[in-house]
């Protein structure tokens, strides 16, 4: 598993676990420590756990909002929680985080919610972020990263 994919994982399963118990901000600090030293105990992330999951509940409204606009069939209220917390990143990632390519947010997003959800959970969050992207491209909100990776691989 790469470093990346790891710290994602963490920081899915601490957004699981906040919203499992309620989203109370008071007990986040102490959900994501916990998953760091039971899970990867010795793993430096360079701070990519805590700043995507501080960054995901800061600009959660407008997350749920994107998710509510391109699934508006599934409440997100009754999404299951790996389903919301999945998506939430591979939003965040999508539209907030542009260091990460669109494709590599997307991407992920898919295999964790293979990993952890049901067996359609792949298919769905893959069909979000996909429109998701889809609006970003016709929007033109492409990020420099995107440009410049699609670039590269042209020549």
């Amino acid at each position: 598993m790469s470093n990346r994919h790891l710290a994602r994982t963490i920081a899915m399963q601490s957004l699981y676990e906040w919203d499992f118990l309620g989203g109370h901000m008071e007990r986040l600090d102490e959900i994501v420590t916990y998953n760091k030293k039971e899970f990867a105990p010795d793993f430096e992330d360079g701070g990519y756990i805590v700043e995507t999951v501080n960054n995901v509940i800061v600009k959660q409204k407008e997350i749920d909002e994107t998710i509510r606009r391109f699934a508006p069939d599934w409440p997100i209220e009754q999404m299951t929680i790996i389903d919301r917390n999945v998506l939430r990143i591979g939003a965040y990632e999508l539209l907030y985080a542009d260091n990460i390519p669109s494709k590599v947010a997307i991407n992920e997003a898919i295999e964790m919610a293979k990993s952890f959800g049901g067996d359609a959970s792949g298919r769905f969050v893959n069909g979000v972020l996909g429109a998701i992207y889809k609006d970003q491209l016709k929007e033109g909100r492409v990020k420099s990263v995107d440009v410049e990776n699609s670039t590269t691989k042209s020549k």
